[in-house]
């Protein structure tokens, strides 16, 4: 049977969640919630639902709600995710709210903690690693075909330059704030990372920004050179950047895991991935490749599998701790994160991202 499901953000996201909730046979949506009437009305019209424009109004009405879906942004796309998230939560609701969880580490902490308490599925739209190249890669991990994992490198930018940029601007959500693209963009990397190599136990971080950026007086921390050390000793490095540079191998999006029996390396996120064996070959020959190519660039694929995969772990009732993409995983990226601000600040000296809360 269908979940019923109340949507809370009209925005580009939300009517991207809108779409694939009405394509999903897991799915219907019958509350539609913005704060901006004529978003709300419009929405509701569209794909058949009641609107609303208060959270708390609709909770009211709809006291069976399987699912709240919080898709608003704010300030560093986060900080209008607590208030709606908080209201659903202590309603007793199930939450998939966007990332990252919020602008701000102490309310992503009581988010989950709140959801904890609760007892209810708590999660977090983490749709980078919702892929076929992510689950091959995961498939080669559990398998044993990767061995003892030794290193992980991972790039996520925006691909630009000197000559495309516009200057600073002056949207509320970025503007003026040095660690937008840090809290809005990392938790996404991060959670790749994790996903494939485990906790991480030490961030060491150094951001900066080009000198087109600095002669506009922008404050964007616009790159990011990051190393990890994961709990299981493997190290990681991690390189970001919004639309300083072009995209170069890789694309866009790569990672590349190595290990003691086999390397990965996944391009493009949906693209391909491609796995080595190791082998005996000669200097400067590589060892023979397996390649699962999906022949997609299309990287909003990973939403409807993403959202399908949360209604399903909440139809199928899994254990709450093994809920996919949740929202402790999002706290985890999100500690990182945090980490490696607090590690550029103090000149790159490395730093323990905050302990998580014990998962019971």
């Amino acid at each position: 049977m269908p979940l019923k499901i109340g949507l809370v953000g009209v925005g580009g996201i939300g009517n991207q969640h809108l779409q694939c909730h009405a394509a999903d046979p897991l799915a219907n949506v019958v509350a539609i919630c913005d704060i901006v009437g004529e978003r709300a009305d419009g929405a509701a019209a569209k794909f058949g639902a009641q609107s609303y424009h208060s959270v708390a109004e609709m909770l009211r009405a709809h006291p069976d709600l399987d699912v709240v879906d919080v898709t608003t942004g704010g300030r560093e796309n986060g900080s209008w995710h607590f208030e709606p998230v908080m209201e659903a939560l202590t309603a007793g609701r199930n939450v998939l709210v966007e990332k990252p969880l919020s602008n701000s580490i102490e309310e992503a902490r009581t988010m989950v903690r709140v959801a904890a308490e609760r007892g209810v599925y708590f999660g977090c739209n983490l749709n980078h690693y919702f892929t076929v190249p992510a689950d091959k890669a995961r498939e080669y991990i559990e398998q044993g075909r990767m061995g003892e994992l030794r290193y992980c490198l991972m790039k996520m930018s925006f691909s630009g330059g000197e000559a495309f940029y516009g200057g600073p601007g002056s949207d509320f959500r970025t503007s003026g704030f040095p660690y937008f693209h840090a809290k809005a963009f990392l938790t996404h990397p991060f959670s790749v990372m994790r996903y494939l190599c485990g906790d991480i136990r030490l961030v060491q971080a150094f951001f900066g920004r080009p000198g087109f950026r600095q002669s506009a007086g922008d404050v964007l921390l616009s790159h990011t050179s990051i190393h990890t050390v994961f709990a299981n000793e493997c190290i990681g490095y991690l390189l970001s950047n919004r639309g300083d540079t072009p995209t170069g191998l890789g694309g866009w999006w790569s990672i590349e895991v190595g290990g003691t029996r086999g390397t990965l390396c996944i391009e493009d996120c949906v693209g391909k991935i491609t796995f080595w064996g190791a082998e005996r070959v000669p200097l400067g020959q590589k060892p023979k490749a397996e390649v699962t190519d999906t022949q997609s660039v299309n990287f909003n694929e990973t939403f409807p599998r993403r959202l399908h995969a949360f209604l399903e772990d909440v139809a199928n009732r899994v254990p709450v701790d093994r809920l996919r993409g949740s929202g402790r995983d999002a706290l985890a990226a999100l500690e990182c994160t945090f980490a490696a601000m607090e590690s550029h600040e103090q000149g790159g000296l490395p730093v323990r991202p905050h302990a998580l809360p014990p998962i019971h």
